[in-house]
């Protein structure tokens, strides 16, 4: 049996270096053609059907382990810091311990649109996991221009993620050329529009952008922070860490741009942004429930 919708593959071309589901299968001037869309990586790509190799199950459980494992330590380093951030709020909001009464913390609000369902789903464990308040949206790319600005009249949210899928193609134009990616106009629309709505970038934070993305472009729209200033691909779970450390870090303080970039799997390279305040605010007294 050939390859099917739903395998995972790899391009033989490429050593099989990503690995990929496949999404669609067309036919293009007679050549037959395969849609990919990354597995762990925001990537999406097409090649031609005879470049694919599926991925045995023994190989795919190794670079799933391997995976696994990034992504597990980058959340232990992340831990870590907002158990930090934690300590440190805990000693000023009572007065160096002197004071016993209770409070109580308000994280920053995200909503995060994302143009893969899978992804979106890896993404609200992860946030859940960390603790930040979230609503998850799966919208494709094309429509996010157009629903951005309803769904922040709904949602409200301190923080704002808009990914999915990107693409560079140099056969499209050079890397300045924003035609030549996929999906980067949309991000860079959507970024737009909601700016139109929130025109503060510390009012409304915003992260933009997924593989390979037209960084300046979305930094120029009015992005606090996106992809991808090398353009390389960036992990599927990057978004999440910038934005829970934003979300983690009080409105008094800035957060620097290397202090929101370390702890992701990605870094420099794939990430970028400009100094914000972080949106967290404590309150007190704290009430326990009762019983």
């Amino acid at each position: 049996m050939g390859i099917q919708l739903r395998d995972i593959v790899g391009r033989i071309s490429y050593n099989c270096d990503i690995i990929f589901r496949v999404t669609d299968i067309q036919e293009v001037n007679g050549v037959k053609m395969a849609i990919l869309f990354g597995e762990d990586f925001r990537l999406v790509a097409d090649a031609p059907y005879e470049d694919l190799v599926k991925v045995n199950p023994s190989e795919r459980k190794r670079l799933t382990e391997e995976s696994r494992s990034r992504e597990q330590q980058s959340y232990i380093l992340f831990q870590q810091d907002v158990d930090l951030l934690k300590q440190k709020q805990e000693y000023e909001a009572t007065e160096s311990y002197s004071n016993n009464s209770g409070y109580f913390q308000l994280p920053g609000r995200v909503l995060h649109l994302d143009g893969d369902p899978n992804y979106l789903e890896k993404c609200l464990m992860l946030y859940e996991k960390i603790g930040v308040p979230v609503y998850g949206i799966h919208c494709s790319e094309k429509e996010m221009p157009n629903k951005i600005s309803d769904l922040l009249d709904y949602y409200r949210p301190d923080i704002l993620v808009i990914t999915g899928h990107d693409a560079y193609s140099k056969a499209k134009g050079k890397p300045e050329d924003l035609k030549a990616y996929r999906h980067s106009r949309h991000f860079v629309q959507t970024v737009q529009a909601a700016r139109r709505k929130v025109p503060h970038l510390d009012q409304l934070v915003i992260f933009a952008g997924a593989c390979q993305s037209h960084f300046e472009s979305l930094i120029q729209a009015g992005a606090n922070y996106a992809s991808s200033p090398s353009r390389v691909n960036i992990h599927a779970l990057d978004p999440v860490y910038i934005v829970a450390k934003i979300s983690f870090t009080p409105f008094v303080e800035r957060v620097h741009v290397w202090d929101v970039l370390k702890n992701t799997l990605t870094g420099e390279k794939g990430l970028g942004g400009i100094e914000t305040r972080g949106v967290l605010r404590l309150g007190m007294p704290y009430q326990q429930p009762q019983e």
